[in-house]
């Protein structure tokens, strides 16, 4: 009787182990209360600024190089992901996590890690909108792939 309830029980363990392990550790990356506004295509423009961004995994390096503080502006990645941030000084470095990048359906920025499956999103194109009626300022985003 022991051995005939032993192998339902083995099974049952295994297959609940079987669909955690499909299902990943991954979260869940939507959030509707976080959701932005769509990029402002009427504002794109193909001027930059000597402003440097470098990835590291999950967050990005800003180092000011010019000679304008940016307050109260947010910061687009990717004609897609927003952030609002309160200041980046003259000659300073300013650190951003990507996960506190979202869009306009309240989709956080895939920045990957190490407990993530799926390929991280690569950061190719970040701007700073200053007001909701200037151009859009282009930096010098220094191309790098995360580590996995």
């Amino acid at each position: 009787m022991i051995k005939q309830l032993r192998q339902p029980i083995v099974l049952g363990v295994l297959a609940g182990t079987l669909i955690l392990c499909a299902s990943g550790c991954e979260g869940v990356r939507y959030d509707p209360a976080r959701a932005t506004r769509l990029y402002p295509d009427e504002l794109h423009h193909t001027n930059s600024v000597n402003i440097q961004v470098f990835r590291h995994e999950t967050s990005i390096e800003i180092i000011n190089a010019t000679t304008r503080s940016f307050n109260d502006f947010d910061l687009w990645i990717n004609q897609r992901y927003v952030h609002r941030l309160e200041s980046l000084p003259v000659g300073q470095t300013v650190h951003v996590s990507l996960w506190e990048f979202y869009d306009v359906r309240g989709e956080s920025f895939n920045a990957g890690g190490f407990w993530r499956s799926d390929e991280p999103t690569s950061v190719r194109l970040v701007e700073i909108q200053s007001s909701e009626t200037e151009p859009l300022v282009g930096l010098v985003t220094i191309p790098s792939e995360p580590l996995r």
